[in-house]
């Protein structure tokens, strides 16, 4: 297919951000279509498969699903997605992003795709990380809930009279009004008898087997500074917007820290998006399986949000 000149100079001028889905977006299936235009998505997957010593493609096409929702699983599942989308981009010499970001398990996504991490190693690391959080919390410990229509400060304020010495937090900023916390089951438990009457429109369980970005995963946090030690880690070829600090480093221990830090603090979502707002950015590109960080954001931005899970949108993005 052609591309017209006028086509060349829209997209020389503008200026997009590539970010990165976290667990909850991987299904069985995810991204066949696009393996079947793309030969890369495979050979991406087969590299993963090679680290973990198990076919990666395959539990992502035949499950069974309760394998690929683990997190041990579905964090390298979803990095390999995500860098295989990223490499089908500059194999189609789509335009570079001013920025990158990813939620939670994204932000490894990001920095794999910015050149500040070799992909083989994230790979196994994110796998680590995944086993070190579900080792963390014994099953059915700790638990995660969504919360709709309860503005920050109130939600806060609700968790620190409900957790009765446990542990419950906001987890997750993740849009205008849509907040997840996470913490020991009983607390969440408590808070989910309690959220409609304090006002939220909604508050409902989400079926994770880890609590993530709470004090429970502090076990997991501490074991993964340990492996970051002699995980090797460069400078992004494009800045990367970190979810702890809503930041952006440069130096490798910075990141490191950044990443360690992560485990145990909330997701800044609706900052990230606020922040990539005020850079003048025209699009987002949201690299990875699902919608997920698409429907987020229409409640945080303007700016349009275009998912490349299939050849058609894919298609669309590199030519508009």
């Amino acid at each position: 297919m052609g591309v017209c000149f006028s086509t060349l100079l829209i997209n020389m001028t503008k200026k997009i951000a590539f970010i990165f889905p976290g667990q909850g977006s991987q299904t069985v299936g995810m991204l066949a279509e696009l393996a079947k235009a793309f030969p890369l998505i495979q050979e991406t997957f087969l590299q993963a498969s090679q680290v973990l010593s198990f076919d990666l493609w395959k539990l992502c096409q035949e499950g069974p699903e309760a394998m690929l929702n683990q997190t041990e699983y579905t964090q390298p599942a979803l990095l390999a997605a995500s860098v295989a989308l990223w490499r089908v981009w500059l194999q189609q010499r789509g335009i570079k992003p001013a920025f990158m970001a990813g939620h939670s398990l994204g932000e490894y996504s990001a920095l794999v795709c910015a050149g500040a991490l070799d992909f083989m190693t994230g790979i196994s690391l994110v796998a680590e990380r995944g086993r070190l959080m579900q080792m963390a919390v014994p099953p059915g410990a700790g638990a995660m809930a969504a919360i709709i229509g309860l503005n920050n400060d109130k939600l806060k304020d609700l968790c620190t009279s409900l957790a009765e010495g446990q542990v419950l937090a906001p987890a997750n900023y993740n849009s205008i009004g849509q907040t997840v916390v996470a913490g020991n089951t009983a607390a969440v438990d408590r808070l989910l008898e309690q959220a409609k009457q304090a006002g939220a429109k909604l508050a409902k369980r989400i079926p994770v087997s880890v609590p993530s970005h709470c004090a429970l995963m502090k076990p997991a946090a501490e074991q993964l500074a340990e492996t970051l030690q002699t995980t090797p880690i460069s400078t992004p070829n494009i800045p990367v917007i970190n979810n702890v600090d809503v930041g952006i480093e440069q130096d490798s221990i910075a990141i490191k820290n950044a990443l360690i830090r992560q485990l145990d603090h909330p997701v800044r979502w609706v900052e990230i998006i606020q922040y990539l707002a005020q850079q003048s950015i025209d699009e987002l590109i949201e690299c990875g399986p699902g919608k997920i960080l698409a429907s987020l954001n229409k409640r945080i931005t303007t700016i349009p949000t275009r998912s490349i899970q299939d050849p058609e949108v894919l298609q669309a993005a590199l030519i508009s």
